[in-house]
């Protein structure tokens, strides 16, 4: 049991039957899930939205759902995926039609120690600065190691209610347990290891061994570094805990094996310092470190690509993000029967602007996908009618982006139903609950 402490009282961590938790579970367990920034959006995106689903409900038929827990996991699928798409295509240069694909790359000369990611917005004609980057120490997490006991032995403590604290995130949780006269070392230290990973409060554990037949307890923080006036990520203790004390003691759980630590580098020379090992580099590059320089100066340098090789990397990076979704909808086509038309609906889109897609590198597969051939991409780049040949590419990436809208709006429009009535076109209100039924389904069966 995990209760948290605030003010010396205490509120026990239970969860609620709400709407984002049972959302938050079928996404975590069926769907992508990624935060981006084009997951915000403006007043004006926001109205566009609610327009449209007002339009959508006004002449919206009457239809029963199939409620099964199927076309939840559908549901949610589909939706997800096309918002995961949807970003993809955003992430490119953006919505506007004259900035697609037209996004920047950057490149790092030595992925082993960082790579980087442009996320200026800068115009494409300024002067974008090169850095050198030189990485002394990345930034890493607290690890508690737990005494190695023998595993099968029992416990050896008496049989109680036992709990102890751990204080994270300036907050205090106790978890609290019961010890059986049955239970062994390995029996309380893989209950402890659920527990204590379940709660979800920034840290984890897990049981190793040492292979001679002894167990203990690893914890780990999911944060690295350290924020300036603190000197753990995580304290655990139970002198001051409501149930019996000795648990702390006897596995050995306050012991730091390895502190965090902050991530060291140098950027031309000059020392710098980060809690993560992301950093952000002049509101231009967004650098993830991923090893230390095996040598004093081993640098990687940090730049831009040419227009030609961000444009192949672009135009890779939607194919990846279409085959994706195409792939993710095919998958339900045993189950759900509907799914079948959306991947129609999609790959059909394609075949449209097939035969320009063939001509800028890209050749469609039988089965819908598409193929980067990057050699012809490249000459189509470079050559003096590369305007016209890329015409088609952004008039098929305009169209599978208001497709991945339209399902992201209705993704119920692909779930079995059956249709009751038809409204009177033309003559009817909006209704407010048609979508409702979205969420309703997965809700449902919660209350």
């Amino acid at each position: 049991m995990l209760s948290r402490k605030k003010g010396g009282l205490m509120s026990y961590n239970t969860i609620n039957s709400n709407m984002a938790n049972v959302y938050n579970f079928y996404v975590t367990s069926y769907a992508p899930k990624s935060s981006t920034p084009y997951d915000t959006h403006k007043k004006s995106e926001l109205r566009s939205v609610y327009n449209s689903i007002v339009k959508m409900n006004k002449e919206s038929p009457l239809f029963i759902l199939d409620t099964s827990k199927e076309s939840r996991e559908f549901a949610v699928g589909i939706k997800e995926n096309a918002r995961e798409l949807r970003n993809t295509i955003a992430s490119l240069g953006g919505l506007d039609e004259e900035e697609l694909l037209n996004k920047k790359v950057a490149y790092s000369s030595n992925e082993e120690i960082a790579t980087a990611k442009y996320v200026g917005s800068k115009k494409p004609d300024d002067d974008f600065p090169s850095y050198e980057v030189e990485v002394n120490r990345l930034a890493s997490s607290q690890v508690n190691l737990g005494k190695f006991l023998p595993a099968d032995e029992p416990a050896a403590l008496a049989p109680d209610t036992y709990s102890f604290d751990v204080g994270i995130e300036d907050l205090s949780y106790e978890f609290q347990f019961s010890i059986k006269a049955s239970d062994t070392n390995s029996d309380v230290q893989a209950r402890l290891s659920r527990l204590i990973t379940n709660a979800n409060i920034g840290m984890s554990a897990q049981v190793i061994d040492d292979g001679k037949g002894g167990s203990a307890l690893r914890m780990e923080s999911d944060a690295t570094g350290l924020k300036e006036g603190k000197k753990m990520q995580f304290l655990i203790s139970d002198q001051r805990t409501s149930k019996t004390a000795g648990v702390v003691d006897y596995l050995g759980l306050d012991y730091i094996a390895s502190p965090a630590s902050n991530a060291s580098f140098l950027v031309n020379g000059e020392e710098h310092s980060s809690t993560t090992n992301h950093y952000t580099l002049d509101h231009t590059y967004e650098l993830q470190f991923r090893g230390v320089s095996s040598e004093e100066g081993e640098t990687a340098s940090i730049g831009i690509k040419t227009d030609v090789e961000s444009l192949a990397e672009n135009i890779n990076t939607l194919v990846s993000g279409y085959n994706s979704f195409l792939q993710a909808v095919s998958e339900y086509s045993a189950v759900q029967p509907k799914s079948d038309r959306l991947f129609h609906e999609m790959s059909s889109v394609a075949r449209v602007y097939a035969k320009g897609l063939t001509s800028a590198g890209l050749n469609l597969n039988l089965d819908g996908t598409l193929e980067v051939d990057n050699n012809v991409l490249r000459q189509k780049a470079t050559s003096e009618n590369a305007k016209e040949a890329f015409a088609s590419m952004k008039g098929f990436t305009n169209s599978i982006l208001r497709k991945s809208n339209q399902v992201s709006l209705d993704p119920m429009h692909y779930v079995n139903n059956v249709i009751v009535a038809y409204k009177n076109p033309g003559k009817n209100f909006a209704s407010p609950y048609i979508t409702s039924a979205y969420s309703g389904m997965m809700f449902n069966s919660y209350c």
